[in-house]
């Protein structure tokens, strides 16, 4: 399935809502750091994520509780094959090989990851 692209400000919701599950728009922002954005701002990004297709809703009269329609795993890993495919010619082994080299991966942490390939 192809979603939408989040900007910065949908994804940084949708992390939340993923955390924090079904709520309102108040709730969402009672969840967030002071100083809390306008009531507004968060209102036109929830809506925008449900307009693209990554939250529902139900509605309890003017009141909306809104919930994730797309898990985090997903766009996890919807996220992460449109990464390999733009920055790494759609080679798994490049970006294995990239983090190796950039992120000074532990020998343990290469064991790990060849542990967990050879389960799959």
């Amino acid at each position: 399935m192809k979603l939408p692209t989040l900007t910065p400000k949908e994804e940084k919701v949708m992390q939340l809502i993923w955390r924090i599950g079904r709520g309102t728009v108040s709730q969402y922002i009672d969840q967030m750091p002071d100083p809390k954005p306008p009531h507004s701002s968060i209102s036109t990004v929830v809506r925008s994520l449900e307009s693209k297709g990554y939250l529902g809703h139900k509605a309890y009269g003017r009141t909306y509780e809104y919930f994730p329609l797309i898990s985090k795993r997903a766009y996890s890993g919807w996220t992460l094959k449109g990464l390999v495919s733009s920055y790494f010619g759609g080679s798994m082994n490049e970006l294995v090989s990239f983090m190796v080299e950039e992120e000074n991966l532990s020998p343990e942490e290469l064991k790990a990851l060849a542990a967990k390939l050879e389960q799959e």
